[in-house]
């Protein structure tokens, strides 16, 4: 344990002396330059950054933004999920589900949500429905792609057990095909959170939208805020870094098992 413990303080030793690198190269190129309109300094957006509650650009706080947008991807995450998994499992399960769903789900997988959204504000109209389609689409395919591999890796085995005691589709589905690829799902979920936090931000920027990440950098871009801009970029990175290691917690806590017999 104490060798692991030592392995990974250097990991993230290197990790933050790049980051701190970094650092120091804004913070010269910063004083170099000498304009806000062009690259603010990192003392201009720490002071954004240390009153969090204060009021923005006369609007609201930078914390009451980054919950706007905190509520709207988890609404978006957890419909696309709650979509993707049973689609996922049935087309991981029957061929012929797989046949009739498989060509429509290429076709579509590659197309970038932010393209759908003339079609989401004409269906939905501007504001928060519009936002959520594309988060939830964003969403999505990496749930769904994830779910179909985990379902396909089942071991044949574990099938063959169920079959042993009479089980019938539902239950070898319920009972050995989910929780078998439960890692492969959590893994797409994974992927699929992080895409989703990159939509919301953009579909914010979007005319029409009144809060939120995005609307925020979009607004303080058009008044040359340049230091809001960066101080709603730390917060998007910081969210961001801090649910990829929830993601990857969640996996070495309730996933350990994954490969093993």
């Amino acid at each position: 344990m104490v060798l692991i413990s030592k392995q990974k303080v250097r990991e993230y030793g290197k990790g933050l002396a790049v980051i701190a690198l970094l650092l120091v190269a804004w913070e010269c190129a910063a004083l170099v330059i000498d304009n806000n309109y062009i690259l603010p300094s990192l003392t201009e957006i720490a002071e954004v950054l240390l009153h969090p509650a204060q009021p923005v650009l006369g609007g609201e706080s930078l914390i009451a933004n980054t919950l706007v947008s905190l509520k709207e991807v988890l609404t978006g995450f957890f419909c696309a999920a709650a979509l993707a998994i049973p689609v996922g499992l049935l087309i991981g399960w029957s061929t012929e589900v797989q046949a009739y769903l498989n060509p429509a789900i290429q076709i579509l997988r590659p197309i970038p949500p932010i393209a759908w959204m003339p079609f989401a504000i004409a269906w939905f109209g501007i504001g928060i429905n519009s936002i959520l389609f594309i988060i939830a689409l964003g969403a999505f395919f990496p749930i769904l792609i994830n779910t179909v591999d985990g379902v396909r890796g089942i071991r044949v085995r574990w099938i063959e057990v169920a079959e042993m005691f009479h089980a019938t589709t539902f239950e070898k589905l319920r009972t050995v095909v989910l929780p078998g690829a439960f890692p492969r799902i959590w893994t797409g979920m994974r992927v699929s959170f992080a895409i989703a936090w990159m939509c919301v931000v953009a579909a914010e920027m979007l005319p029409g939208t009144t809060a939120g990440l995005g609307f925020l950098i979009m607004y303080a871009y058009n008044l040359g805020q340049l230091d809001v801009i960066g101080a709603g970029m730390v917060v998007i990175g910081i969210i961001g870094l801090g649910a990829d290691m929830l993601f990857r917690a969640g996996q070495a806590r309730f996933f350990s098992w994954e490969g093993k017999d």
